[in-house]
């Protein structure tokens, strides 16, 4: 059975979050040795944070912002000239330190920080700029522990810190913050020396607290979490009858997390992301979430949950979100790699159906393989008819993060990381496709490109066809498990319908090329409300077009590319002949072409007219006319001629989509369509910078263009027009 139940409520925008790792994103200091202090390697900063950056971000499709690391956390880098703690490298994990194991919950980690005494202003000012893109914040909440020698300085006058008034007597008591070895000092001596230990003074720590992966001992191992202290939030786990709770009267950690929580919100932090969600007992959860959405009720929660059987349990406790890590994220990456057939997809989206819209897809964060490692895929193409799934299947969010939109592959030897597959959090990096892909566009691959291409187009589609964003979910596939021609373990197909739109998507985990014949059973037409009919399809990956006759239980052909996907279009109250797009007999050049759209819209912006009603776009010269109040200055006809090579050096996406002339965005004129103009209108994107009706040929990003030369002006003194002539030289 392929059904998805109706949804529980409408969802009026699809999450799309993308993870940064704060310190790192930024860094442009390319030594990256291996081992290497802040000062050799460099470090990223907040303020790397940009309006260009952000708005490069928002135009991938960009909702949420997770920022990682931004609060204080363990390093081995002295601040102490800043009046900030040293911490002693023995539980320091990694040069820079990890981000979980933090050493002040109400301050900002001075690494990312240009003015280290000014770090909160600059966190606050990126809050701000962060939202003047449209875009929403979430940082890291890490409840389950702390650093070992965690001490605030930035707390608010009158809060207590944590483990202020602990009887350090007790191995447990419901009103310390911390569990203790009573008698005992904290023995390391299973620990490796720390690679930046050299010189510094040992370790010492009495009474010995707990290590923060529920290791109630003295003695912690060395792939034990011995770096940090758990947090006491009321269970006695070594009760010699097993765990005992003692949440009455409400433990002292609770209401001092829940104060972490609302001093940030305060900040106007729009969501957390809950490290480690399910080590806290979700009655504290139940506590925290309806306090700080009493008073912040927009907020969200999302948890770092991996027990399956805890799902439901943590939801009803106020968990907006929960990483659907251990289902759908491991079968995905099991198809990717040939391991699992992609009709087990079906299987995982089932077992939390009725909690689907809480569910968080993703295929790479900090603490996952990047798909373009050897350790996973090798090759980040392999990743897309994943991310074809992950994006579109469902209404609920889909997280990516930063590097993996250009293939970031992960095989440097940082330091304490290692070569694993991962980006490091520990050490001070660069990640070298990042740097590329916001701060040297110039040396982006041919495959980085168009890697970051298909990732802006999927996720764009999330908030942009309704579809997606909200619509109904089909899954097809228990209708073609037994067809000859469609195979389950490579191919997965689904249908997503809103209104009269439907798409029908299938994704290709195959390497090859493949002629599929994808089933569509009867069942999904009575539960759609499908029309047996004619219809013409528009592919919004790929932009061709074919015409099928919708029959139950018939056949929809289609060639896929290897590592790839087709999501096909169709209007079900559209006639075929209604649904063509009116015929064109010119031959664009497609750089001129582009640019065309590009210098409309820069002389919209620049000088208040409407666009050219008088274009001629040919491949050696070009020629519009615009109405102005005034002739251009040879200054401002410099301005055009230099900002149209700076629009075009930006590397903007090209995009289209259909819409029928109901659903036209607002603020697109109709106007210039001729009046046999079809009913279904293409609308190409530059960006987020222009959007116009427009059947012709583009290049696929700005940067393909070339060079934009204005090759003379003339002005009409009595008409007011202005006629530009250039042309382009391709790149």
């Amino acid at each position: 059975m392929g059904l998805l139940c109706l949804p529980i409520y409408i969802m009026r925008e699809k999450l799309v979050i993308y993870q940064v790792f704060t310190r790192t994103f930024g860094n442009k200091n390319l030594t990256r040795r291996e081992y290497a202090t802040m000062a050799e390697n460099g470090v990223g900063k907040m303020n790397d944070f940009d309006t260009a950056v952000l708005r490069r971000i928002r135009n991938l499709g960009v909702t949420h912002l997770w920022y990682t690391g931004v609060i204080r956390h363990a390093t081995c880098t002295d601040y102490s000239a800043f009046g900030i703690p040293r911490q002693n490298p023995h539980v320091v994990k990694g040069q820079a330190g990890s981000p979980y194991a933090i050493t002040d919950y109400y301050d900002i980690d001075p690494d990312i920080a240009v003015d280290v005494d000014g770090r909160m202003a600059e966190f606050e000012a990126l809050v701000v700029r962060t939202h003047a893109e449209g875009m929403k914040v979430i940082i890291d909440f890490v409840p389950n522990h702390v650093a070992r020698q965690y001490k605030s300085i930035a707390r608010p006058e009158g809060v207590e810190d944590l483990g202020e008034g602990d009887d350090t007597g007790k191995h447990f008591d419901a009103q310390n913050n911390f569990y203790y070895c009573p008698g005992e000092p904290l023995d390391l001596s299973c620990i490796s020396v720390n690679a930046y230990a050299a010189g510094a003074d040992p370790y010492r720590e009495f009474p010995a607290k707990c290590t923060g992966n529920d290791r109630f001992d003295s003695h912690p191992q060395q792939n034990d979490w011995y770096e940090t202290v758990k947090l006491n939030y009321g269970i006695d786990y070594c009760d010699a009858g097993g765990r005992s709770h003692h949440f009455n009267p409400t433990p002292s950690t609770w209401k001092k997390m829940t104060d972490i929580l609302l001093f940030w919100a305060a900040k106007g932090v729009d969501g957390f992301r809950c490290d480690m969600a399910e080590m806290v007992p979700h009655e504290f959860w139940e506590y925290a979430t309806q306090l700080v959405k009493e008073r912040y009720p927009q907020i969200i929660f999302i948890g770092e949950v991996y027990d399956q059987g805890q799902y439901r349990t943590y939801v009803q406790s106020g968990f907006d979100y929960l990483y659907d890590k251990v289902g759908m994220y491991d079968c995905v990456r099991g198809v990717i790699c040939g391991e699992r057939s992609a009709a087990a997809i079906t299987r995982e989206w089932q077992q939390v159906d009725d909690i689907r819209d809480h569910m968080l897809y993703f295929l790479e964060n900090h603490d996952e393989q990047r798909i373009a490692s050897g350790f996973f895929a090798g090759d980040a193409c392999k990743g897309i008819p994943g991310m074809i799934v992950s994006a579109l299947l469902r209404q609920n969010p889909i997280m990516v993060y930063a590097g993996q939109e250009y293939g970031e592959q992960a095989m440097d030897k940082e330091g304490f990381s290692g070569q694993d597959g991962r980006s490091t959090i520990f050490d001070y990096w660069t990640v070298e496709s990042i740097y590329r892909g916001y701060f040297d566009r110039r040396h982006l691959t041919a495959g980085q490109k168009r890697i970051s291409l298909v990732y802006q187009g999927l996720l764009r589609l999330c908030n942009r066809e309704k579809a997606i964003r909200e619509g109904e979910t089909f899954d097809l596939m228990y209708a073609n498990t037994q067809s000859y021609q469609f195979n389950p373990r490579r191919q997965f197909a689904f249908l997503r319908k809103a209104d009269d739109e439907v798409l029908l998507i299938v994704a290709n985990f195959d390497a090859e090329r493949v002629h599929i014949d994808v089933t569509v059973p009867a069942h999904a037409f009575d539960f759609l409300g499908l029309p047996e009919q004619e219809v013409e399809m528009t592919d919004l990956l790929s932009g061709a077009t074919q015409t099928i006759v919708l029959r139950k239980d018939g056949q929809v052909p289609m060639d896929i590319n290897g590592n790839f996907g087709r999501i096909l279009k169709f209007n079900i109250k559209m006639k075929t002949v209604e649904y063509v797009l009116n015929s064109h007999n010119k031959e664009e050049f497609p750089p001129a072409h582009t640019a065309e759209h590009l210098l409309n819209q820069l002389m919209v912006r620049m000088f208040g007219t409407e666009r050219s009603r008088n274009a001629h776009i040919e491949r050696k010269k070009s020629k519009m006319t615009f109405t102005l109040d005034h002739k251009p200055s040879r200054k401002e006809e410099k301005a055009i001629e230099d900002e149209m090579n700076r629009l075009i050096a930006e590397d903007m996406p090209v995009t289209f989509e259909m819409v029928s002339r109901d659903s036209i965005p607002d603020g697109i004129s109709l106007e210039k369509l001729p009046e046999d103009a079809s009913e279904m209108i293409r609308l190409v994107r530059i960006g987020d910078y222009d959007v116009c009706p427009c059947i012709g040929r583009h290049v696929r990003s700005t940067a393909q263009i070339g060079r934009f030369e204005l090759l003379g002006t003339n002005w009409d003194e009595e008409k007011h027009a202005f006629r530009i002539r250039f042309k382009v030289v391709p790149a």
